[in-house]
C-alpha cells in the first residue's frame, strides 16, 4: 500500500526555520516527480517546489531563496527546509509523487508562522 506522510509542521515565528518531511511507502521516491504544494484557508491550492528524479529544482518566487527541497534515497525520504519563513508561508503543506499514471499526496501538515 503506497502511503506518503508528511510530518514537521508547526509554529514558527517570523524569520523562523522549519523542515518538513515525506516519507514514503510502498514507493520509491526516487522513481518519480516530486511536488510540495500549500493550502491557506480560503485560497487556492499554491505550487510551491518540484524536485524531478534527477535532482533538478524548482520553486515559486514566492519561496525561491527561503525554501530547498531534497531526497534521501536511504530513508525514501524527501524533506522541504524552510528558513526566513513569513507569515504568508502558513498553510498546510502536501507533498506528492508522481509518474505517468501515478499520483500519490499525503494528509498534509500545517504550517503556522506568526509571533
Amino acid at each position: 500500500q503506497v502511503q506518503l506522510v508528511e510530518s514537521g509542521g508547526g509554529l514558527a515565528q517570523p524569520g523562523g526555520s522549519l523542515r518538513l518531511s515525506c516519507a514514503a511507502s510502498g514507493l520509491i521516491l526516487s522513481d518519480y516527480t516530486i511536488e510540495w504544494y500549500r493550502q491557506a484557508p480560503g485560497t487556492q491550492r499554491e505550487w510551491v517546489t518540484t524536485l524531478s528524479k534527477s535532482g533538478d529544482t524548482n520553486y515559486a518566487d514566492s519561496v525561491k531563496g527561503r525554501f530547498t527541497v531534497s531526497r534521501d534515497n536511504v530513508r525514501n525520504t524527501v524533506y522541504l527546509q524552510m528558513n526566513s519563513l513569513k507569515p504568508e508561508d502558513t498553510a498546510v503543506y502536501h507533498c506528492g509523487a508522481r509518474r505517468p499514471g501515478y499520483d500519490y499526496w499525503g494528509q498534509g501538515t500545517q504550517v503556522t508562522v506568526s509571533s
